[in-house]
């Protein structure tokens, strides 16, 4: 029941937010001018910026602004290096090559001889020679060549010392700097727990969205019911008071929910409870009694199940989902839940029309198949064990279209690592399918004209993959 549809949006939301506050490094901005830095401060921030990037062409990452052929071809191992990878992927980083204010076009010249002493050099022997790729080895070899090769290496020296304002305070300080952000690189996974823990929550919270809509109805109709007692047992009560019309209250869909064991089960579980939301239930209540709607409903001799359930769905529809005091207290009870009404509103729409249909009411279940039910957490997974390499594949054709760097909304990067991520390992799904509904979530989600952008690098990746054949619907 919870379909694709929303398990994509919730999956790009959460990659928004998990990977926006995700920190793998500390990385140094640059001094302010209101803190009067000294000329030893400023130079030591070139440095290390300037280093920065240089281990980037180090590892064979282009950091050009415009995509051009990166400076080295590198070792093979060095290629798939994580930390390497993991600062061109940092926003702090990236802001710095699109500012292209660095003076890595001097230097890129140097990479080449740098790759080469650091390949050659005793601590990457070491390195290579380890079979598992753990983490705290690659941050060690990173620092230890940072300070023993690379600052070390005397056409570099020579480079810097030929730049305005060069300190050797300076440079020793932003080598240092450099340093603290390499050790800095540290494994999140308490972090992607959560961030899975939080994706899991939030499709439980539709599905509960989708039951507490059916609670609703039966508290709506309960609270007539109690408001025609109440009219009975006034002093002066009218003929119409003594004897009302009780077709709403009657209503057989609302009492097959009642009637429900699923939709009792649900209850005894969560904690979503309208008998104590006495305003949102009386204003609704108010609203539906005045609607043209009901007066036909009561007025109709038809008497019907599916008479009963099409007042419902109309209810629904033009009353009750329109709602500016329902939608507060869906903010209230949780903060999905108003992004969630459109699509849970349409699956509720559905039960109705096939009860109307059947005669019985069946519920829908949280999943249609257990393929759906992993969808979300394998799709989450893989976008952010790749989220380097996609990324790159992004910035591949960004730059190759000459792009302005501001219409890269951090929204459309995660928009398009996920559909990438979907285009390679659900072969199952249609291209046309997946295509579509990431444009349409960057319609939604993003800026204004984040879809044409979204669908015209998505097409350039998908003419690419297929070129290397790694696509294959």
């Amino acid at each position: 029941m919870i379909n694709r549809i929303l398990i994509r949006i919730k999956v790009v939301q959460l990659l928004y937010s998990y990977l926006l506050t995700r920190t793998d490094f500390k990385v140094e901005k640059a001094p302010e001018d209101s803190e009067l830095p000294s000329n030893d401060r400023r130079f030591a921030y070139r440095v290390y910026r300037d280093l920065l990037l240089l281990i980037l062409e180090i590892a064979g990452i282009d950091t050009h602004a415009v995509n051009m052929a990166a400076a080295v071809r590198p070792d093979k191992k060095l290629s798939t290096a994580r930390i390497p990878r993991a600062l061109a992927s940092d926003p702090e980083v990236r802001n710095i090559i699109f500012k292209n204010n660095s003076d890595i076009d001097q230097l890129r010249g140097l990479a080449q001889e740098l790759h080469d002493a650091v390949t050659s050099s005793s601590v990457y022997a070491d390195y290579r020679r380890k079979r598992t790729a753990v983490l705290v080895n690659e941050v060690n070899m990173w620092t230890s060549v940072l300070t023993t090769v690379i600052a070390k290496n005397a056409a570099l020296d020579s480079a810097f010392r030929a730049l305005d304002g060069f300190s050797s305070v300076g440079f020793e300080q932003g080598v240092a700097m450099l340093r603290a952000t390499l050790a800095s690189y540290e494994s999140t996974t308490s972090g992607y727990t959560q961030a899975c823990d939080a994706l899991e929550a939030s499709l439980d919270k539709a599905y509960e969205l989708y039951n507490s809509i059916f609670t609703l109805i039966i508290e709506l109709t309960r609270e007539q019911e109690r408001r025609i007692e109440v009219a009975k047992a006034k002093h002066l009560a009218t003929d119409e008071d003594r004897n009302p019309n009780l077709k709403f209250v009657n209503n057989r869909f609302a009492r097959l929910l009642m009637e429900s064991e699923d939709l009792q089960k649900f209850s005894e579980k969560h904690t979503t409870n309208w008998e104590t939301d006495i305003v949102l239930t009386n204003s609704l209540l108010e609203s539906i009694c005045e609607s043209e709607c009901y007066r036909q409903y009561m007025a109709d001799e038809v008497d019907s199940l599916q008479n009963d359930c099409e007042f419902w769905r109309t209810i629904l529809k033009t009353v009750v989902f329109p709602s500016d005091i329902l939608a507060e207290e869906l903010e209230n009870k949780s903060v999905y839940w108003n992004d969630d009404l459109p699509i849970m509103g349409t699956f509720v729409l559905k039960t109705i029309k096939q009860t109307a249909f059947s005669g019985e009411l069946s519920l829908l279940p949280k999943y249609k198949d257990e393929e759906d039910e992993r969808f979300g957490q394998e799709l989450f997974t893989d976008t952010v064990k790749n989220r380097e390499e996609y990324r790159a594949l992004i910035d591949k054709f960004v730059n190759s279209c000459n792009w302005d760097p501001d219409r890269l909304a951090f929204m459309d990067i995660i928009i398009m690592m996920t559909a990438i991520s979907e285009l390679l390992h659900y072969p199952q799904i249609p291209l046309a399918v997946t295509m579509n509904e990431y444009i349409e979530i960057a319609n939604s989600y993003s800026t204004a004209k984040s879809g044409q952008f979204v669908n015209g690098t998505l097409f350039n990746i998908v003419g690419y993959l297929r070129e290397q054949n790694k696509l294959v619907k």
